[in-house]
C-alpha cells in the first residue's frame, strides 16, 4: 500500500470508530454515503467462531453499544459509524451447525470475514482456502488448567507425569501437537470438553480441562459454585505452538474484488483492538448485554469481562507484533507453524498442499504500520 493511500485510511479508521464505538448515544442509520460506501460490501459480515467474549470484542466494538441482538441468527449489528455501511458480527459456536468457520464461509456467501486460527487455515487449504489479512490476537489465550491442591506442575514437562485426563474440544489440532511432542500422553486426551465446569467440579480437580487463561481461572475462582478457589494453568503458546488464534480472513478468490474495501477496513479492524483493549467499558457492556439475551452460552459477568483486558494485555495475548505494529502476520511463524502440523493433519489422513507457505495463508497488504499499542509492559 503507498504512503497516501495508508495515510487515508488511517484517518478514516479513526473516524469511523470513533463514531462507531465512542459514548453511549444511537449510532446513525447508514446513508449509503461514506468511507466504505459502494467501496465495502453495504452489510460487512464477520464470523466468529463462538460466543460474544472479550478475545473477540474488536468485532463487536466495530458496531458500538447501540446494536441490534437477533437471536435465532446468533448475530450482533448495526452501522459502522458514519462510514456508510452495516456490520453483522456472526456468533459461532452452535450457530455454525457443527461446522468450522471455514467451511461456512464457503456455504454462505454472505459472510465477508471469519475467525480462523492459522491451523484451520491450514487444514482447510485444500477445499476451503483463506486469506488472513489482521490478526487481532497476537499470542493464543488457550491453556491447560488443573487444581494445584492435586497436582504439582511447574512446566509443560511435568503434565504428561501426572497422568491426569485432560479435556478439550475434538478436533482441536493443538493437542496433537501436545501428543506429538511429550507433553501429554494420548491415553490422557479426553475429547468430551462440553465447556462447562461440571465435570471439573464433579471430579474435584482430578481432571484437567482446556480453557482461555483471559477468562476461565477467574470464572471457576470467583463464580463457579463448588470451586471458587484457586487454579493453574499453562499457556499452550508457550509449549511452542505458533498458530495465530484469530486470523480475519477472507475467501481467497475474492482478495482481488475486496482490495479497494480490504484497504480502507482492515486500518478500522486494527484501531478496534487497540480502542477496546484501552477503553473497553462500553463494549464490555454490550458484551454482556448479548449474553443476557442469547442464551445458553459461557455465563459472561461484568467482572470477567472487566478482568478479561487486563489478562490479555499481561499475558501478551493482544500485543504488537513485528515492531510496534498491531494486527500484522510474523510470515516467519506462519510457516513455522505450518511445518508444526502438516505432519499431524497429514496423519490424520487430511490433504495438505505441498510446500504450502505463508504467502498462501496470510497478507500484510492491508496493514497500516502505524497503529500500534502505545505501551508495552
Amino acid at each position: 500500500m503507498n504512503k497516501r493511500v495508508l495515510a487515508a485510511a488511517a484517518v478514516l479508521g479513526s473516524v469511523a470508530l470513533t463514531a462507531a464505538c465512542g459514548g453511549g448515544t444511537t449510532a446513525p442509520k447508514p446513508t449509503g454515503q461514506g468511507a466504505l460506501a459502494g467501496v465495502c460490501p453495504s452489510t460487512i459480515v464477520i464470523q466468529t467462531d463462538w460466543f460474544a467474549t472479550p478475545e473477540r470484542a474488536a468485532a463487536y466494538r466495530l458496531v458500538g453499544p447501540n446494536g441490534t441482538v437477533d437471536v435465532k441468527k446468533g448475530a450482533y449489528s448495526g452501522p459502522l459509524g458514519d462510514t456508510g455501511v452495516n456490520v453483522e458480527v456472526r456468533l459461532g459456536g452452535p450457530f455454525l451447525g457443527g461446522q468450522p468457520v471455514p467451511a461456512q464461509m464457503y456455504q454462505d456467501n454472505s459472510i465477508t470475514l471469519g475467525l480462523v486460527p492459522t491451523d484451520e487455515q491450514v487444514r482447510a487449504k485444500a477445499k476451503f482456502p483463506l486469506t488472513g489479512v489482521f490478526a487481532s490476537l497476537n499470542k493464543n489465550p488457550q491453556i491447560v488448567m488443573w487444581d494445584p491442591a492435586t497436582y504439582t506442575v511447574n512446566s509443560w514437562k511435568d503434565i504428561a507425569a501426572t497422568g491426569a485426563p485432560i479435556l478439550y474440544s475434538e478436533g482441536k489440532i493443538y493437542m496433537d501437537y501436545l501428543i506429538a511432542n511429550g507433553y501429554v500422553k494420548k491415553e490422557q486426551a479426553d475429547a468430551s470438553y462440553d465447556g462447562t465446569p461440571s465435570r471439573f467440579v464433579a471430579e474435584h480437580g482430578r481432571v484437567m480441562q482446556q480453557a482461555y487463561v483471559s477468562n476461565e481461572p477467574y470464572r471457576w475462582e470467583r463464580d463457579v459454585k463448588g470451586w471458587q478457589k484457586l487454579t493453574g494453568h499453562l499457556l499452550v503458546a508457550d509449549a511452542g505452538y505458533e498458530s495465530y488464534p484469530h486470523a480475519w480472513s477472507v475467501r481467497s478468490g475474492e482478495l482481488d474484488k475486496l482490495r479497494p474495501c480490504l484497504q480502507k477496513l482492515v486500518p478500522m479492524l486494527q484501531q478496534s483492538e487497540i480502542d477496546y483493549v484501552t477503553n473497553p467499558d462500553v463494549t464490555n457492556a454490550a458484551l454482556l448485554r448479548i449474553a443476557q439475551t442469547i442464551l445458553d452460552g459461557p455465563p459472561i459477568t461484568a467482572g470477567g469481562n472487566a478482568a478479561s483486558v487486563p489478562t490479555q494485555l499481561k499475558e501478551k495475548i493482544v500485543a504488537n507484533g513485528t515492531g510496534s505494529t498491531l494486527g500484522g502476520f510474523d510470515l516467519d511463524r506462519v510457516d513455522r507453524a505450518i511445518a508444526q502440523v502438516t505432519p499431524l493433519l497429514r496423519a490424520k489422513g487430511q490433504q495438505v498442499p505441498d510446500n504450502l507457505a505463508a504467502a498462501d495463508l496470510v497478507t500484510n497488504e492491508f496493514i497500516d504500520p502505524a497503529k500500534g499499542l502505545k505501551q508495552q509492559g
